[in-house]
């Protein structure tokens, strides 16, 4: 589990502080907005549509009960009852006062938790496969590693004031639900031949604007070597990344320009006059992080392929939640369980207090006090005992958390879009939401399969719809809010950016059209195995275009 050191203690209630003195000079006066902005961004606390927004950092995802209670409180007393959990595995307040958010920060402090480095032109929280430590088809924790990474990053002097924000992505399974291949550097844990632990290196991925598909830049690099590494790879990007131009200050506009071979060989050089510095880390440093992440005493329950069975003959609501929810674990006597905060007509991502404080007592009495939140905006409970399933969805349902949708149509990544946001040209909330109503029958969004579809209010893609089997663009045109669709995105191992599949629509066109994409798809699979993203690659665009746009798509 992520944990604070004397540095961390030391560091945050001394930031706290001087954000507390920074806001009291906001609030006489002493100090413009324009004056406080880089102030408060170093805190994480931004300007929306119609307040100040906080966002905390969940460092790799990990929380324990009585974190996720604070963040219960803190919705409860400074914020309209409820937070809203990111594909940066963060959570945001979208209401505090910013007379409340020097109170928010000390509470935070509390139970280890900050807002640094959640925002500003620096090293973003560092993000990792949500299943760390439980799937059965990881190769090793990344979580580790990404804590290494917040440690060695956290308000590194070097790398505080980059050209433009940095993402840095970990996974340990040759499935890759991180989404490394989007991320500024994504690393791919695995083990060479010889059985040694190290990384492949991709560079330069990213959506938004210019959606680009990291280059792998290193196939092995052995563990020792991830900081040293890193390092060459940031100076690099210091040194050449655009400083003139936001829009192409990225690393992956650099790696595109450059090329990757050059930008390859720049790092390398750099690499080459550090690699044995002090930056290389001992084994025993990093075995001693590993003990951080030690898993649960998981004493044996062999009932629970019996209790599972039973109660899924007493229960239909239960054997669908198990069937869609519900994920294999390393040890055959646990599951890893996917808690849905996407309900039918219910804004993706978002949780109310009552119900985090209520999945903090599930977690406390049933998995081991671990709690994880994935990029997909849902929440995770990664050992949980097969026995025990029962419970935990009984305590679930008890709070409308039971959904069984799990990488289902209606569970839809969204931004905040512009209900909130100050840079969104158009409402995704509302659109996740009628989608999702349209498709509400669980039969019916269990034919349809695996689709993975992703809102963005906006071209910056928080909402990831580059990389949706569906993906769903807001853009503003002539002053009302168009919605442009893309097809065959993909986030994982496989990735690959949607394409635009044509005209936009209007939003009382757009969930027809997911309706008419869906039914295409349904007409067109080999069988009820063959996922949209499998058929869409097998088919192209053409017939979902025909189906759309019709006489227009042919003349085209």
């Amino acid at each position: 589990m992520y944990r604070y050191d004397e540095f961390d203690h030391d560091f945050v209630t001394a930031r706290v502080a001087e954000f507390t003195d920074q806001v009291e000079r906001r609030l006489s006066g002493e100090i413009t907005e324009d004056q406080f902005k880089p102030l408060r961004l170093m805190n994480g606390v931004y300007l929306q549509l119609h307040a100040y927004m906080l966002r905390v950092a969940i460092p790799y995802g990990t929380l324990n009960a009585k974190q996720l209670r604070m963040l219960g409180h803190i919705a409860r007393k400074y914020d309209k009852g409820y937070g809203h959990f990111t594909t940066r595995q963060n959570i945001q307040y979208n209401w505090p006062s910013l007379t409340d958010i020097p109170a928010i920060l000390r509470d935070l402090a509390s139970v280890e938790m900050h807002a640094l480095q959640t925002s500003g032109n620096c090293i973003r929280n560092v993000t990792a496969d949500h299943f760390a430590g439980a799937a059965a088809d990881e190769v090793a924790d990344p979580r580790p590693y990404s804590e290494i990474l917040r440690q060695w990053s956290s308000v590194h002097p070097e790398f505080s004031y980059l050209p433009r924000k940095f993402k840095i992505a970990v996974t340990g399974a040759e499935r890759d639900r991180a989404a490394i291949q989007v991320h500024d550097i994504g690393l791919h844990l695995k083990r060479n031949a010889e059985g040694a632990l190290g990384f492949a290196v991709y560079v330069g991925g990213g959506q938004g604007r210019t959606p680009i598909i990291a280059k792998k830049i290193k196939d092995f690099l052995p563990e020792e070597h991830l900081l040293s590494y890193t390092t060459a790879v940031m100076r690099v990007y210091n040194l050449h990344g655009r400083r003139d131009n936001k829009y192409k200050a990225r690393i992956k506009i650099l790696v595109h320009e450059t090329g990757t071979e050059e930008f390859s060989r720049q790092v390398e050089a750099e690499w080459e006059q550090i690699r044995d510095s002090q930056l290389r880390l001992p084994e025993a440093d990093i075995r001693a992080i590993e003990t951080y992440f030690a898993p649960p005493a998981l004493v044996a329950r062999p009932e629970g392929d019996a209790a599972v069975t039973q109660a899924k003959l007493d229960s239909r609501g239960f054997a669908e939640w198990v069937g869609q929810n519900v994920f294999t674990h390393q040890n055959p006597d646990y599951a890893a369980v996917t808690i849905s905060l996407k309900g039918i007509g219910e804004a993706p991502g978002d949780a109310s207090d009552s119900q985090m404080e209520a999945v903090a007592d599930i977690a406390e009495r049933y998995a081991f006090d671990e709690i994880r939140v994935s990029h997909e905006q849902n929440l995770i409970l990664p050992h949980v005992a097969r026995a025990d399933l029962k419970a935990v969805y009984d305590g679930l349902v008890g709070i409308g958390l039971a959904t069984a949708n799990a990488g289902l149509i209606t569970d839809i990544i969204a931004c905040p879009g512009l209900d909130y946001c100050a840079l969104a040209n158009a409402r995704a909330i509302p659109v996740a939401q009628e989608i999702s109503q349209r498709f509400a029958s669980l039969e019916r969004q269990r034919d349809i399969g695996e689709l993975k579809l992703k809102i963005s209010g906006c071209i910056n893609a928080c909402g990831h719809h580059h990389v949706g089997h569906i993906g769903i663009l807001g853009v503003e045109k002539k002053g009302a809010e168009l919605y442009q669709v893309t097809l065959g995105g993909s986030g994982d191992e496989n990735t690959s950016i949607g394409e635009i599949i044509g005209r936009g629509f209007a939003p009382e066109e757009i969930t027809n059209a997911i309706e008419t994409i869906v039914d295409t798809y349904l007409g067109l699979r080999q069988s009820p195995s063959e996922i949209f993203l499998d058929a869409y690659r097998r088919v192209g665009p053409a017939p979902f275009k025909e189906a759309l746009y019709g006489r227009d798509a042919r003349a085209a």
